[in-house]
């Protein structure tokens, strides 16, 4: 079975319910997931796994959280040829640069040599049914790039 690892920063908990709603798609679409905090790991966690997922919230004025900087940096060094990556996120409209974590980590992961899974779901502030969907649809779409 193919395994993933999901990495979240969470401030409020809406990131934090994100990567857990996360985690239950992949595993029904057929890939062993496992959800932990960034608190908890290193980049180095995804070499061991399929699939590597990032999900973060972005603060401020389009900032990484203080939390995740130094795993954001680490993650440049990591080699994940032949893996897949996604990455989720939430954020507020309000702010000029809505989800720009979310980016920013895309920009990352192409350092790593992993193939894009899915596209990114950006959410705003904490999940609706609405984004319940297009994270599954993501979970979805990740599992169908391992031919699982």
């Amino acid at each position: 079975m193919a395994s993933a690892k999901v990495v979240y920063a969470s401030l409020t908990g809406n990131t934090e319910e994100v990567a857990e709603l996360l985690g239950e798609f992949l595993t029904e679409a057929g890939v062993d997931a496992e959800v932990l905090s960034v608190d908890d790991t290193q980049a180095s966690v995804f070499a061991d796994v399929d699939v590597a997922i990032v999900a973060t919230y972005t603060y401020g004025d389009g900032d990484l959280p203080d939390e995740i900087v130094e795993f954001y940096d680490e993650l440049a060094g990591v080699n994940l040829d032949g893996k897949v990556y996604g990455v989720v996120g939430t954020g507020d409209t309000s702010y000029e640069l809505y989800c720009k974590s979310v980016d920013d980590f895309e920009e990352q992961f192409e350092k790593t040599g992993a193939v894009k899974g899915a596209a990114s779901v950006k959410i705003e502030n904490d999940a609706d049914s609405d984004d319940r969907e297009k994270l599954e649809v993501f979970a979805k779409s990740i599992a169908a790039t391992l031919n699982v």
